[in-house]
């Protein structure tokens, strides 16, 4: 069923009360899409057809949040040009007066991954010294690039450096590992986090080129861990037949469920993909792919799902 406007109001109600359950730490997901998001600009498709008349509320870019309820602190892991609305949810879950989170935690500079600080800016909330967190390259991107040096300038936004698999306590009972992936990288380098809560770990990759690029084993990885949110932009190759496949080398969702079939049924379930194309039919609860990835023992990320960490 598609969400309306109503059930998104709903949804936030329930994202605002669900603290009632005590967790020490909450981890959201504030958003799924691809950087243009769905309805995708230009789309002439019928997967943005309906979408152009009738939006779906709950279609936003990839983001998590986090907040720690014991500490009063949130934070969120991405900038994304949905980051108005996803900010009322995260300050509605927490309960804070605040508006703004404690911390953003940046990836990459492609346009879905930090173009939302645009909102923090003199023309829309001018934010006081909000943290931004970056890896050397993509801080050094916003210091030297308008408009987003003059985020810096006015200190509408404070750069917190962050290194490559240097672990970053952010309260008393959670911190931050982030660490490099191989992905076009023309502005900054790319990062993937592990979000380290009081009980339960999170690998966050939402963007990366083929596995078998890294240096790292990702199903080591996953077996470290007990949630991960992974890059499954493209289902298949058939939704970018028309575009050279090496300018877009995201590892399909076919390919990693291939890659993930010996893992046992416990390890599987913690992998929950990500950051979906508009052309992505795991979008579509109800398309055969959907369906396929499910019966595999897979979980597909859903805006709104909550987790205890």
């Amino acid at each position: 069923m598609k969400a309306t406007g109503l059930t998104f109001i709903l949804l936030i109600f329930l994202l605002g009360t669900c603290h009632a359950q005590d967790p020490k730490v909450s981890l959201a997901v504030l958003g799924t899409v691809q950087d243009a998001g769905s309805p995708h600009i230009g789309c002439e498709k019928e997967c943005c057809a309906l979408l152009f008349e009738k939006p779906d509320p709950s279609r936003m870019v990839v983001a998590l949040g986090i907040v720690d309820h014991g500490n009063q602190k949130t934070f969120l892991f991405e900038a994304t040009p949905d980051m108005p609305r996803q900010l009322k949810i995260l300050k509605r879950l927490a309960e804070t007066p605040s508006e703004t989170p404690n911390g953003i935690f940046l990836t990459h500079a492609h346009i879905g991954h930090y173009t939302g600080l645009m909102y923090l800016g003199r023309e829309a909330l001018g934010g006081r010294s909000i943290p931004v967190y970056a890896m050397p390259k993509m801080k050094a991107f916003l210091e030297n690039n308008a408009p987003w040096s003059q985020l810096v300038a006015l200190r509408n936004i404070t750069l917190e450096p962050v290194t490559n698999k240097t672990r970053v306590q952010i309260t008393s009972t959670l911190s931050v590992l982030p660490f490099t992936v191989p992905h076009r990288d023309e502005f900054s380098e790319t990062v993937g986090y592990k979000i380290i809560g009081p009980n339960k770990t999170v690998l966050f990759i939402p963007d990366i080129d083929k596995w078998d690029r890294w240096e790292t084993a990702i199903v080591t990885e996953i077996k470290k861990v007990d949630y991960a949110f992974l890059d499954a932009t493209f289902f298949d190759g058939n939704e970018v037949a028309n575009r050279d496949i090496s300018e877009i080398p995201h590892p399909f969702a076919i390919e990693s469920m291939a890659l993930f079939h010996d893992l046992p049924k416990k390890e599987k379930a913690k992998i929950h993909f990500i950051h979906f194309n508009h052309t992505n039919p795991l979008l579509n609860e109800n398309s055969k792919e959907h369906g396929l990835v499910r019966k595999k023992g897979f979980n597909i990320a859903k805006a709104g799902s909550l987790f205890k960490l």
